[in-house]
Formats: C-alpha cells, sequence, structure tokens
C-alpha cells in the first residue's frame, strides 16, 4: 500500500468516528432493523454540558491513529524472513516435553532481526510454562501453523501457578498462523471450587498472557480449554487482537476469553468466543479499547469489571463494543464494581448488539458481590458516568431486560438508552416471530405478549427514540 493510500485510509478512518460521536440527534435516514456498519449519532456531546468535541473523543480518535501506524508497521517487514523452526532445535512434537527446543529456538529468532519462529503445521508439541521474553529486534514474529499444547501435569506449575505461555517486554511482535494453542484446562476444571464447593478456590493458570509490550498483533488463532483465562493483555500499548477463535465449554469455570488488564489502545476485531466465562472483560488501567464485531456465546456477556473490589481504585475510560452478536449468554452488556472502591468507569458506548435468549441483556451494578456472604454496606463506590446503549435488539432470557442499580452516595450519571428494543425470549409476537428470523433484520414496532421489565435505581437517565422496556 503506498504512503498516499494509508494517508486516505486514515483520513477515512478519522471521518467515520467524528461522524459517529457528532451528536445524539436521531438520524433521520435511520431503521430499526439490525446493526448498522456504519455507527451514527453517539456522542457524549449532550450528557457532557453540550461540548461538541469532547477531550475523550479526541483521545479515541488519536488512538485510532496509533493502531493504524501499528498494522502498518507489522506489516512492513520484508517478505525475506530468517525462518527459525522449532523442529530444528530438537522439538519433536511426539508427546514429550518440547520447552527446552522452544526456549533455545526463541533465543535464536529473538536476536535476528526480521525473524519468524516456526512451529510446524500439522503436529502438536507439548510445553511446561514458558516465558518468551525482549526485547528482540524489530519486526519479530511467530507463525503457530500447528498445535501447542499444555503440560497436563500439575506440578509443572509449582513455580508459577498463574500463567502458562507469557510473552513480555515486547515491541512490534506480532504473532499469527492459523494453528492452536490448547490450554488442557479440564484437570484445572475438575479441581475448581466452582465446580466442587467442597474443594478451597484457587487460581489456576492463564493460557496466553501479554504484558509490558507495545506494538502487539494477535491475528488468526485458535485459543482453546484454557486452564483459566484464555487471553490477557496486562499493561500493554497500542494491540490488535484480530481474527480470534477462543472456545472452552460452557460450563468451564473462569474461563474468560479476552482479559483486558491496565492497557491501552486495543482493538479487538472479528472474534468468536465461546467460553465459561466473560467473552471479554475489561478491568482497570484499561483505555482506548474498542471491540467490533464479537460473536459471544456460550459465557458471560462482555463486561466491564468487576471494579473496586477489596476497597481498591479503579480507573476505565473510552471503552466501545460495536457490532457484537450474543446468544444464550448469562448476561449481556455489564458493568459491574464493588461497593467500597473508588475511582471511575466513564465514556463507555455499547451499540449495535444482537442478543438472541441472553439473560440480563443489559446491566450497570455498583452493589456487585462475587461472594458466599452478604456484602456490608459501604459509603464508597466507583462513579459510572457517560454510557450509551445504542441500537440492542433481541430477546431475553429473564424478565429483567434491563437492570441499572447504582450507588446511593455515586448514582450512575449521563446513561442514555437510545433504540433499544428488548422482548421475551420465548413469549412470540407477529412483530417479532421466534423461528427462523435473522434477528439484525426484524423491524420491532411494538411489544406484543413477550413483555420484559426494567428496574432504574439512582440513575440520572436519559432516552432516545425507541426504547423498551422502559423504567
Amino acid at each position: 500500500m503506498s504512503q498516499q493510500s494509508q494517508f486516505l485510509t486514515l483520513l477515512i478512518i478519522l471521518a467515520s468516528f467524528s461522524t459517529c460521536f457528532s451528536s445524539y440527534k436521531e438520524d433521520p435516514h435511520a431503521t430499526n432493523g439490525g446493526p448498522d456498519p456504519i455507527a451514527h449519532t453517539t456522542s457524549m456531546g449532550t450528557i457532557n454540558q453540550g461540548d461538541k468535541h469532547e477531550p475523550w473523543l479526541v483521545d479515541f480518535m488519536k488512538s485510532q491513529t496509533k493502531r493504524f501506524g501499528l498494522t502498518t508497521r507489522l506489516s512492513s517487514a520484508s517478505t525475506s524472513q530468517k525462518l527459525v523452526n522449532v523442529d530444528d532445535f530438537g522439538a519433536k512434537a511426539n508427546g514429550g516435553d518440547d520447552t527446552e527446543a522452544f526456549r533455545k529456538a526463541w533465543k535464536v529468532a529473538c536476536s535476528s532481526a526480521n525473524s519468524a519462529l516456526v512451529v510446524p503445521a500439522n503436529k502438536n508439541y507439548h510445553l511446561k510454562p514458558i516465558t518468551f521474553s525482549g526485547p528482540c529486534k524489530p519486526y519479530f514474529t511467530m507463525k503457530v501453523y500447528g498445535t501447542i499444547k499444555a503440560s497436563s501435569h500439575k506440578s509443572d506449575y509449582e513455580e508459577d501457578t498463574l500463567h502458562w505461555l507469557v510473552f513480555e517486554n515486547l515491541q512490534d511482535f506480532n504473532i499469527e498462523g492459523g494453528g492452536t494453542i490448547n490450554g488442557n484446562g479440564r484437570i484445572w476444571w475438575e479441581s475448581s471450587c466452582k465446580i466442587n464447593d467442597k474443594l478451597p478456590c484457587k487460581h489456576a493458570p492463564t493460557a496466553v498472557t501479554f504484558q509490558d509490550s507495545k506494538n502487539v498483533r494477535v491475528s488468526s488463532i485458535r485459543i482453546k480449554n484454557a486452564q483459566q483465562m484464555h487471553l490477557t493483555f496486562q499493561n500493554c500499548q497500542n494491540v490488535e487482537a484480530l481474527n480470534l477463535v477462543v472456545i472452552a465449554p460452557g460450563n468451564s469455570p473462569n474461563t474468560d476469553g479476552i482479559h483486558v488488564t491496565g492497557t491501552q489502545n486495543i482493538q479487538i476485531q472479528n472474534c468468536v468466543i465461546r467460553t465459561g466465562d466473560d467473552c471479554i472483560s475489561i478491568v482497570s488501567g484499561s483505555k482506548n479499547v474498542q471491540a467490533t464485531d464479537i460473536t459471544c456465546g456460550p459465557g458471560h456477556g462482555i463486561s466491564i469489571g468487576s471494579l473496586g473490589s477489596d476497597n481498591s481504585e479503579a480507573e476505565v475510560s473510552n471503552v466501545m463494543v460495536n457490532r457484537a452478536k450474543l446468544t444464550g449468554t448469562t448476561n449481556g452488556m455489564r458493568i459491574k464494581t464493588w461497593q467500597g472502591g473508588s475511582g471511575y468507569a466513564k465514556n463507555i458506548i455499547f451499540q449495535n448488539v444482537v442478543m438472541n435468549n441472553v439473560s440480563n441483556p443489559i446491566i450497570i451494578d455498583q452493589n456487585y458481590c462475587d461472594q458466599k456472604t452478604p456484602c456490608e454496606q459501604q459509603p464508597s463506590a466507583v462513579k459510572i458516568s457517560n454510557v450509551v446503549f445504542k441500537n440492542i435488539k433481541g430477546t431475553s432470557a429473564s424478565e429483567e431486560a434491563i437492570s441499572f442499580d447504582c450507588s446511593k452516595s455515586f448514582p450512575c450519571q449521563g446513561v442514555l438508552l437510545q433504540d433499544v428494543n428488548l422482548v421475551r425470549q420465548g413469549n412470540c409476537s407477529k412483530s417479532f416471530p421466534c423461528q427462523g428470523v435473522l434477528l439484525q433484520d426484524v423491524n420491532l414496532v411494538r411489544q406484543g405478549d413477550g413483555d420484559v421489565d426494567a428496574t432504574c435505581l439512582k440513575v440520572r437517565l436519559q432516552k432516545k427514540g425507541n426504547v423498551s422496556p422502559g423504567c
């Protein structure tokens, strides 16, 4: 791509975001159909005293420029890469331990400019916990064509019970190839307190962790059956997670799909996530997070939080979830914070979302309590402000489709419901047939017999367009 073409593409991207956030005024040409590939009129301007261009929006647009640059840099390396094959360093893929061969191959590839570490196709390599550390030479790629599978021996995790594959201190790094990373998690799930409440609750390893890294792209990889979380980005900057398939059984405990913590400027795009916990979870320290074209379910939906546990401070801002399909999840779009915390979750947009048989489709919960004993009432809370739910349609598996349970001391500020239409799963209406319908093409004009409820406590709420159910 020429520099002129790249610049033109960048202008188109920025123009689309400017249109997206221009105002709250309804688009006269918009329909009540499904997800629109171009978002319309979802600015935070009206909520924040009418400012046309909010500072958070300017930062968000700048983050798009950074991500565009990341793609350009990672794709600009010469095609004449130095290939470093793990087989050449003793990897056998015969059921034995290949960890040391991977460690040696990584060392050579990392120290070579424009290199690619190759995991060959049609082979199954077994690894113990391992850390792939940088810094490395520029334009380093790991090409996973085959399968990397976790050791089945818990004794191999005695030194680090929280991680299996760790990538740290990397810059301009790309992992791709269409292969599979298998966490072999069943041995961990069976000993989880969520499966057997007589067992003590312990953390299991995260399958793949990126930490303290910049300009990273993870694309076209299958990650399955993680011990606990599948893919975590921790304290990273400028990240792309593209075209991923993340899968585990719906009853596998704590197996979040993609977990974002302390990370800024991250784009998650075109991913299929079917796990036993949150499809995407975004927690403290995360800023400028964009998730687009996400297919989720089974799982617990797309969550911001939990935040503020153990009276901690949390900060999350500038999050956009755009074009998502959720099926059979226990939650839909959720923000959850503990009492006693501090900090904020602000400037958050959930838009163009289709839900099918989703329990609790829209939730803000500032009284979150995930423990056996009741949580004590506390005066402080993580402040929640500037949250948009726009063009959310589909069916709810529960009677309460919208739940805002906000803090008495710090009510939710500036929450907007725009063009929301949710009906009860299994109660068909003329306007929302239950069978053989692409939900994104349904034009809902009345609730019919599939009524659901909404609860709105301690929230400063605005509504635009058709909102059903209403508070």
